[in-house]
């Protein structure tokens, strides 16, 4: 079964995954809303993040970036790629599951 995104809600938090930590770590780096992931490269966002906080930040962090540029990338989703687990070393747009 496909899940359809619901558009009239463009808060990050309505991205699986993405709580209050997260959502504070995407705006930190410029990203307010769904639509701004929209066509973004996950591994640049970690590593934007990486430098903003002069520290290595844990790679689930890029697991959940990847899962939501999925997320804002596509209207209809596959309900197991709405699971950032399942982004774990995998490279962007090469996804098989």
């Amino acid at each position: 079964m496909v899940k359809k995104r619901d558009k009239s809600s463009d808060h990050l938090e309505t991205i699986p995954g993405v709580g209050k930590s997260i959502a504070k770590d995407l705006r930190n780096i410029g990203i307010n809303n769904v639509r701004d992931l929209q066509n973004k490269s996950p591994e640049k966002l970690y590593g934007d993040l990486c430098i903003k906080y002069r520290t290595t930040i844990d790679l689930c962090v890029l697991y959940v970036f990847r899962c939501a540029v999925y997320y804002a990338d596509n209207e209809i989703h596959d309900p197991e790629l709405l699971k950032w687990w399942n982004w774990k070393d995998v490279k962007y747009g090469k996804h098989t599951k």
